[in-house]
């Protein structure tokens, strides 16, 4: 499911549609507040901040201006820096911040392209997903796979090459 339906979805006061974008985005906004703040604690309470005002306020968020994901975790940032200024003095902050810049927009774009993968393996169906899933995450070889699921060796190759297919115009759209 797209981001604009899941907000849209949300703005409806549906509860499984955040979860869905929690889901989804959880890891980006905490690895951003975590990489600020360097305290896990600090990072989870963001996290449930960001969620929650999303929640209360889901017009907030402008998709006209840029990506639900990008949007979350320039909101984690600002929150994190805005708690490191009440815990320490300005020109640490200053500091933290400067070399948070530099590897912020690496570390969300990953995140970004992480989700997405996972967004489009969702959508693969059963049977291509799973000999692909058993096949990258599992390390088996085709042989092992047949040899697991009951299928022909080229079946399963069959489907592997039609999941990775379908990824590949999933996510070049």
């Amino acid at each position: 499911m797209t981001d604009t339906l899941l907000m849209s979805r949300i703005r409806a006061g549906d509860e499984d549609a955040l979860a869905a974008l929690h889901d989804r985005y959880a890891s980006v906004v905490y690895s951003v507040a975590l990489r600020v703040l360097g305290e896990t604690t600090q990072a989870e309470d963001i996290l449930q901040e960001i969620f929650l005002q999303l929640w209360r306020e889901p017009q907030r968020f402008d998709s006209s201006r840029g990506s639900l994901g990008a949007w979350l975790a320039v909101i984690a940032r600002h929150r994190a820096i805005d708690q490191l200024r009440r815990r320490r003095p300005e020109s640490d902050v200053e500091d933290v911040v400067i070399s948070v810049d530099a590897d912020l927009e690496q570390t969300t774009d990953r995140n970004l392209a992480i989700a997405k993968v996972r967004a489009a393996l969702e959508r693969l169906p059963a049977e291509q997903r799973r000999p692909l899933e058993m096949a990258f995450f599992q390390g088996l070889t085709h042989a092992e796979i047949a040899s697991k699921t009951g299928d022909p060796l080229g079946t399963v190759k069959t489907r592997i090459r039609s999941a990775l297919i379908s990824l590949r115009k999933a996510l070049a759209a």
